[in-house]
């Protein structure tokens, strides 16, 4: 199938929203994309238009966003891009989503320390293996035959 793949570079809009469902995790946010240009006349960088796209993560995915983003967060979404138009009340609304493949805060415009989720304890622990004798054994020299 064909799809749309994305690369949007913009702020968190509104707070991330998650929810456990039957499929898993999944958490969705508004994410502004705001043109740039520069202003000769002005001689500044403008602001242009704003896009707003809904973001959509699931799995762990959804759970690293959720506890990972707050509004204001400058960051890179990529994902497959999804176009909705409906009708309501007799007018026509369009709507762009975007499912999450991958999420990270945008390192050109502020820092961030990156930890790994600590994963439950599930299973009991493997005892612990003894180390491996890696000394090769002093050998004993050979016997030289009698002429």
């Amino acid at each position: 199938m064909h799809e749309t793949m994305v690369c949007a570079v913009g702020n968190v809009a509104t707070r991330p929203v998650y929810r456990e469902l039957a499929a898993g995790p999944s958490a969705r946010f508004r994410l502004a994309v705001t043109a740039r240009y520069w202003d000769r006349e002005k001689n500044t960088w403008t602001d242009g238009h704003t896009n707003f796209f809904t973001v959509w993560a699931n799995r762990q995915l959804a759970t690293n966003a959720a506890t990972s983003l707050s509004v204001g967060d400058p960051v890179v979404v990529q994902g497959r891009l999804k176009v909705r138009t409906e009708t309501r009340e007799g007018q026509q609304w369009a709507s762009a989503d975007i499912d999450a493949v991958a999420i990270g805060h945008d390192l050109a415009r502020g820092t961030t320390a990156f930890r790994r989720p600590v994963k439950p304890d599930t299973a009991a622990p493997a005892p612990p293996s003894p180390e491996p004798d890696w000394e090769t054994p002093a050998q004993s020299p050979e016997p030289v035959p009698a002429a």
